[in-house]
């Protein structure tokens, strides 16, 4: 018997192989690519596809996986530290587009319901693209990745609001005021019931599920936990992607959270590659090609519109320039939801033949578009602010009283106050260093400030930032942010205002580790890596490997390109920091042969002070650490000396602890 979407299916899979794989080697974006082969395999290119209908579900699916799993890597209590993104940047961001869209509209000759209509949809941007390339950039957690998302959740729910009042824009009234209490009824109780299976219920589910270790069981628990919960969700009017981000902040707060999104994970990958076809199957190409022109000018004036009025609702947010550059430009397309508002619009007479299609081909065009932009926004708001703008705008118009670094030296400047910029910070408190800190968040500065922290709100990416935190003069860098970018750009901007300080990079990826060492990085700590050496050497020490041993084996590692990175003991690192002060001169650990020369015999009689210029600074004898040995006490076999020299100097020495050819 044979299925039209199994053949669907395959011919999509098969098409967007060979598509994918020639933007590969373009260096194309692979979602530029399934808008490709959608425009190929739709009916307005090749008609390969038939069943349209069925791929626009799995394209759903796609949609509600894909929030989901944003949900599940985001959490209720992040969201509740960006609700004012939600709430002022989102309300903001829609209101003024509708606005400026409908002024635009009204001069084209376009009555008032349609007008407004179309400012409903030009509003809403991509959640599905933009968080994908955010996500896959790494910068979720960025300001701009956090102040973006906040504003795509307020347009995902805002538009509920915009599906009850389209049919009033078309004149029908009736029940309108009814149905929008029944709605805001139902989204109160939803709310509520997220809160409490976050709470008590899903928890308590998922651990006796996971007790079963039953890994069917587990996929299947929280297969239906997504689904459920948007289809409550969609059931009370609400979107369908809503209730999956809901889905995915239930399972966020139970501790088997990453389980289950490395569960989801291949699925998600799959159905969302749906919902890029099937955008593109919209297309009319006939009608793209007719008026190329008119459509691709229509289409970058979308881009820049929205692009300005995001970047201005993120400046109010009391962001600094760059920050809002690079959210605007991040939200200047047309959304998924706003195919789905169109047919209403459709429906209800709000958008005629032409009209709709050439809505479609302007969405498609700004989807294959955000791509190259989100790539070359950080360059973009690197020439904005070359630009002779106020200092002000620059900086940030929130209201943060600035506190001012002590002028001595030697101090530490902690950029970013995440969790790793605040473990620095403790530590450096309780040691008594003296620090100073850089945050873009004005909430978290104003909060710190109130509790005495020596923080400070701006963008480290200016020169000017820097320098009021006395850069010239610090000892020691820590930047702990997560946007590469912006890393990047912070690294080569530190080298430059003071080549002396020592800059130790924080990033997530091991492939930002080389650009950031030729930018002139002391240390770069990528937390894939560190992860791993924690790990294995956690099952090592349970393996009861000696220490010395274990250290050897990282060290190793290490060497690869992280020979600079500090040791596990606190007795190496004290040896590292040494190191750093002195830079002519070598820091090794040699062991002592059981046939070595050195056996037997001790400091007084070999001189290796006096013969090589060899200090030992301490051995390692067993579990022991001997700090400044005794000269008269004889060296064993298996012994770990920890010396300090020359480089060739300490290369002779080693030669000694080797047992004699």
């Amino acid at each position: 018997m044979e299925i039209p979407l199994l053949n669907d299916i395959v011919i999509i899979f098969g098409l967007s192989i060979a598509i994918l794989f020639i933007c590969h080697r373009l260096r194309v974006p692979a979602i530029v690519g399934f808008l490709l082969t959608g425009i190929l395999a739709g009916p307005y290119g090749l008609g390969l596809v038939k069943a349209v209908h069925e791929v626009e579900i799995l394209a759903e699916v796609g949609v509600v996986l894909l929030l989901f799993t944003i949900g599940i890597e985001f959490s209720l209590g992040r969201l509740l530290q960006i609700k004012k993104s939600v709430l002022m940047g989102g309300s903001i961001q829609v209101l003024l587009t509708i606005l400026v869209t409908f002024v635009i509209a009204r001069q084209l000759g376009q009555p008032i319901g349609e007008s407004i209509f179309i400012g409903f949809l030009i509003s809403l941007s991509s959640t599905a693209i933009v968080l994908k390339l955010i996500q896959e950039k790494g910068e979720v957690d960025s300001p701009h990745g956090r102040t973006t998302l906040g504003i795509l959740i307020f347009q995902d729910i805002i538009i509920v609001p915009m599906i009850l009042v389209t049919p009033l824009l078309a004149g029908a009234t009736g029940g309108l005021g009814e149905s929008a209490l029944v709605l805001i009824a139902k989204g109160i109780g939803i709310i509520g019931l997220v809160f409490v299976s976050a709470k008590w219920i899903v928890p308590q589910v998922l651990y006796q599920i996971a007790r079963t270790r039953s890994q069917e069981l587990f996929l299947l628990s929280i297969v239906v936990t997504c689904l459920a919960v948007a289809w409550i969700t969609s059931s009370a009017g609400l979107s369908l992607a809503l209730g999956a981000f809901l889905a995915g902040l239930i399972i966020s707060e139970s501790e088997y959270s990453h389980h289950a999104l490395g569960n989801i994970l291949p699925f998600r990958d799959v159905f969302t590659s749906f919902f890029f076809v099937s955008i593109g199957m919209l297309l009319d190409i006939g009608f793209l090609f007719r008026q190329p022109g008119t459509i691709v000018l229509i289409a970058l004036g979308v881009l820049v519109l929205k692009s300005i009025i995001a970047s201005f609702a993120t400046v109010l947010l009391g962001f600094p320039l760059r920050t809002s550059i690079l959210v605007g430009l991040a939200l200047g397309q047309v959304g998924e939801f706003s195919f789905i508002l169109s047919k209403t619009g459709v429906e209800h007479g709000l958008l005629a033949g032409n009209i709709y299609q050439m809505f479609l081909a302007v969405s498609v065009l700004s989807m294959a578009a955000t791509p190259f932009i989100i790539t070359l926004a950080p360059r973009i708001a690197d020439i904005m602010l070359r630009l002779p703008l106020p200092k002000r705008l620059i900086s940030g118009f929130y209201a943060v009283s600035e506190i001012k670094v002590e002028k001595k030296k030697h101090h530490l400047i902690i950029i970013g106050f995440g969790v790793n910029g605040r473990n620095v910070a403790r530590a450096a408190r309780v040691s008594g260093i003296p620090y100073a800190i850089i945050e873009m968040n004005p909430e978290t500065v104003r909060s710190e400030q109130a509790q005495g922290e020596p923080i400070y709100y701006g963008d480290s990416t200016q020169e000017s930032v820097l320098q009021h935190a006395n850069i010239k003069d610090a000892r020691i860098v820590v930047a702990a942010i997560n946007a590469p970018t912006a890393t990047r750009r912070i690294t080569e901007i530190i080298r430059r205002l003071n080549p002396e300080v020592h800059l130790i990079v924080r990033t997530r990826y091991l492939q930002e580790v080389k650009p950031l060492y030729e930018l002139g990085a002391d240390e770069v700590i990528p937390e894939e890596f560190e992860t791993s050496v924690e790990i294995f050497t956690r099952v090592l020490t349970k393996y009861l490997i000696p220490r010395d041993e274990i250290e050897s084996l990282v060290a190793e590692v290490r060497s690869d390109g992280y020979e600079m990175f500090r040791s596990l003991s606190k007795e190496s690192s004290s040896f590292a920091d040494l190191k750093l002060q002195l830079p002519d001169v070598e820091i090794s650990t040699l062991r002592v042969a059981e046939r070595s020369p050195l056996v037997g015999k001790s400091l007084a009689e070999i001189e290796l002070r006096k013969k090589y210029g060899v200090t030992v600074l301490a051995i390692r004898r067993d579990s022991q650490i001997l700090s400044n040995p005794n000269v008269n006490m004889p060296f064993c076999a298996n012994d770990m000396l920890f010396v300090l020299g020359p480089p060739d100097k300490v290369a002779e020495v080693a030669s000694l602890t080797h047992k004699p050819e």
